[in-house]
């Protein structure tokens, strides 16, 4: 039954709106579902983050104009709906290929992942994929792992250093090397016996000095003594004249 344009243009406004956001689709095909089938794949595409939608191809053309998956919506021929998401495609993918190895009547056209298409056999190596939280764990670990085995390197060999010159300190080791350094202490105190010896050959002179004086004195007491010896033998011998 055909439709109007006013109902078309209205339809095409509301898929705009949801594929707006969304990073990630997956289309497929299928001969016939029934009710309680499609019921059912609603739910695993809800489960998995995702909503799916029956298209008519000129609709999904125009209604994904301008989106991040506007690419596998264009040009499509027969029956064609599209599952879609804004959150992780593996999720969206395993949920989509584990139905269908139940409900052969869907299989897949394309895909599209932030913005690269994808053929019906790269959809299906993207349900094996891991999902992505485990693909970023796993990125960060090996981003992450050099610089963790570079730290731990350091800081064993810091630890190690540290045990080597402790046992070395314990065992007198390093003793014959630390005496060089200790040796340059005496040289800076040796001028002061040669500052302190100046003095003393100045001062010697001194005993010279005093020593003149006892000798002038022993020759002034042996002269005196002979004056006295002839002025004792005058006046001996003046009563004698007289």
């Amino acid at each position: 039954m055909a439709i109007s344009k006013a109902k078309k243009a209205e339809k095409i406004e509301y898929l705009a709106r949801e594929l707006e956001s969304s990073t990630s689709a997956i289309v497929g095909t299928f001969a016939k579902l029934t009710v309680s089938q499609d019921f059912e794949l609603r739910k695993v595409v809800r489960g998995a983050g995702g909503r799916y939608r029956v298209l008519k191809n000129k609709l999904a053309a125009r209604g994904s104009k301008g989106t991040k998956v506007e690419a596998a919506l264009q040009n499509l021929k027969g029956v064609s709906s599209v599952a879609y998401t804004s959150g992780d495609p593996v999720a969206l993918a395993k949920a989509l290929s584990t139905w269908m190895a139940e409900n052969a009547e869907y299989t897949f056209k394309l895909g599209i992942v932030d913005g690269q298409l994808m053929g019906v056999e790269q959809v299906k190596q993207l349900a094996t994929m891991p999902p992505k939280e485990e693909i970023y764990a796993k990125l960060l670990f090996l981003i992450q792992a050099p610089a963790q085995r570079l730290a731990t390197v350091l800081n064993a060999t810091g630890r190690d250093m540290a045990v080597v010159l402790g046992q070395g300190v314990e065992k007198g080791k390093f003793a014959g090397a630390a005496a060089p350094a200790a040796a340059p202490a005496p040289v800076a105190e040796a001028p002061a016996p040669v500052a302190e010896a100046a003095p003393a050959a100045v001062a010697a002179p001194a005993p010279v000095a005093e020593a003149a004086p006892a000798t002038i004195s022993k020759e002034a007491e042996a002269a005196g003594t002979q004056e006295d010896s002839q002025a004792a033998a005058a006046a001996t011998e003046a009563p004698t004249e007289g």
